[in-house]
């Protein structure tokens, strides 16, 4: 339950909370069901009952042609087929309006539909780097070219894409998913936060290595990792290892958000890659300085190096070490970076974002 479709979800109950009729459309249900509206205002439809299987892959030629194999096979696909069919329904259904794409992949679902009376906008939600490092690159150009718009969530982004002859390329930012409330976070409790899925991209075994070297002449700091994933025993043992497990909590998945980012001093992000990373925007809504390896021209748009936070050369872990201790050690730098970031990510609550878009429906419909 990534950061995309918690903006998905922000973003259609903001719609809906403005007197638009809304669907949001998801192709699978999650094994693991999250509310992100405690009262949704939009309608919510999956096109699959199920959740997707885990992948399989044949050992032999035999296994392939097995009749237990064939039947599986032939009903995916006709489980597949209803949900096209759903999907053509729901489209049939409507007389005009919007078509949001969150992703390219949806982009390619839509292909068989008939939907020529609806407008359409496609989104990505990571960076251009990251597309091309991936089959989004060819999904984008071969899908979005024909939408009113494609949005990115950084000029850098979007101009690499314009550049790959994508015309109708702009930028619209993601909403913080909660307004900031009262005061800022005290940036006192000697915590350092990481936020997001335990997996290999985000990897957190720099921020662990980084963490130790930075901690070892800093005693009453700790590190609390947001998140749950498959690497948590990984991770557990490396933290063993570096003798930092007293010093480290995993906090798995947390439904307060705003309240866990008011419980840091400092939030890291080592990831490999990243678009415009929530964690940098709603940490720093809360008034937490960030260090972040910088990773794409949405990190640096969220961190303003020596004024909200420090950006460190990407898998330099030294260096990002030597920023943590900064941070670590100097409280009135800390409070510096944290006013100046709360004011620095105020244009991304969602009623302006929500206004961005009404703009962009308004120009789309001249």
């Amino acid at each position: 339950m990534g950061g995309s479709q918690r903006v998905l979800h922000t973003l259609a109950q903001g719609f809906a909370e403005r007197g638009h009729r809304v669907e949001l459309i998801g192709i699978r249900p999650s094994p693991e069901p999250h509310a992100y509206a405690a009262a949704p205002a939009y309608r919510h439809l999956t096109l699959y009952r199920t959740p997707a299987p885990p992948p399989w892959r044949a050992v032999s030629f035999a296994e392939r042609l097995s009749p237990a194999r064939l039947r599986s096979a032939r009903a995916e696909r006709q489980e597949r087929e209803r949900a096209r069919q759903r999907l053509a329904r729901r489209f049939g259904a409507v007389r005009d309006g919007m078509v949001v794409i969150g992703s390219p992949w949806a982009a390619a679902w839509l292909e068989p539909v008939e939907w020529s009376h609806l407008r359409g906008i496609g989104q990505y939600h990571e960076s251009f780097h990251q597309a091309r490092t991936s089959e989004n690159l060819q999904l984008i150009l071969r899908h979005y070219p024909a939408l009113d718009k494609a949005l990115f969530l950084s000029e850098p982004d979007a101009a690499e894409f314009r550049r790959r002859r994508l015309p109708n390329a702009g930028v619209l930012p993601n909403p913080l998913p909660f307004a900031p409330a009262g005061r800022a976070a005290a940036l006192d409790t000697r915590r350092v936060g990481a936020v997001g899925r335990l997996e290999a991209v985000k990897r957190l075994d720099r921020l662990l290595d980084a963490f130790a070297a930075a901690v070892a002449r800093r005693p009453g700091w700790e590190l609390h990792l947001f998140g749950d994933g498959p690497l948590e025993p990984e991770l557990r043992a490396r933290a063993e290892r570096l003798g930092i497990a007293a010093r480290v909590r995993f906090r798995g998945s947390v439904r307060d958000m705003a309240a866990a980012y008011a419980e840091l001093s400092v939030l890291a992000l080592t990831s490999e890659r990243e678009g415009r990373p929530m964690a940098l925007a709603e940490a720093s809504a809360a008034g937490v300085p960030c260090v972040s390896f910088d990773l794409s021209g949405g990190v640096r748009e969220l961190v303003r190096h020596g004024r909200t936070g420090t950006l460190v050369p990407s898998g330099e872990v030294e260096a990002f070490a030597a920023a943590l201790g900064e941070l670590m050690e100097d409280g009135a730098l800390r409070e510096r970076y944290g006013r100046a970031a709360r004011e620095h990510v105020a244009p991304l609550r969602l009623p302006a974002v929500l206004d961005q878009w009404e703009a962009l429906f308004e120009e789309i419909d001249r």
